[in-house]
């Protein structure tokens, strides 16, 4: 189905289960220090007890409040995927809830990236499945339509596109494109080495902050 605002296209090729497992043990905040702090959600809060996600894109484009496209969308889920929806922001209607999201855990999905609302809180915060959402309402879905499926989309000021390697954690989500995830894991390693290494300085008394003074100087034209 190619129809503008009704397309329907196949699934990207999926990350292997080695590199999500890897990405799942870095957090969040070191893998978008080593793609230069550019990327990534902003007003999207996690509704699930902390774990960590990481899957392949597959993205739904819905019209705000409307979650038929949603629905299709599960058709081209995978296990080791993470479904990105973006519903355009909108938290007057909610897009999915309990059963939603039970279905889609159901089929082997990683994690569900909402920009819009969700309902049902209650029963998805006392689950793992990472559920991130813009926010709550208990004003259910229309499904009437439009909205497509795996097409790039924007979730809260992220542009993510299908095949894109998704990681969340309790400080957000980012996405990751394939050409570009060793060498974001490789630095994230590093950071998480050095890292280390100062908290290590600290609660031996050997901090080093000397920095500072020389950073104040530069920005001060000293």
């Amino acid at each position: 189905m190619n129809q503008p605002g009704w397309r329907r296209n196949a699934s990207a090729s999926q990350a292997s289960p080695e590199i999500l497992e890897v990405l799942r043990g870095l957090a969040v905040s070191l893998l978008s220090d080593n793609m230069a702090r550019v990327s990534g959600t902003t007003g999207l809060m996690p509704y699930h007890k902390a774990r960590p996600m990481a899957g392949t894109a597959v993205t739904v484009r819905t019209r705000p409040g409307d979650n038929l496209a949603i629905h299709r969308g599960f058709d081209f889920c995978r296990p080791g995927d993470v479904l990105v929806i973006d519903g355009g922001g909108d938290v007057t209607q909610a897009l999915m809830g309990e059963i939603m999201a039970t279905y889609a855990e159901s089929l082997g999905v990683q994690g569900l990236v909402i920009d819009g609302a969700i309902r049902d809180v209650g029963a998805l915060s006392a689950h793992d499945f990472p559920v991130y959402a813009r926010g709550a309402t208990h004003r259910g879905p229309y499904k009437n339509g439009p909205g497509e499926v795996n097409v790039p989309v924007s979730v809260g000021g992220m542009v993510v596109h299908p095949g894109d390697i998704v990681v969340g954690d309790e400080d957000g989500v980012l996405a990751i494109a394939p050409g570009d995830v060793s060498a974001v894991i490789e630095g994230a390693k590093r950071q998480a080495g050095k890292e280390a290494a100062a908290l290590r300085s600290i609660a031996e008394g050997r901090f080093d902050r000397a920095w500072i003074e020389a950073q104040e100087k530069k920005m001060m034209g000293a």
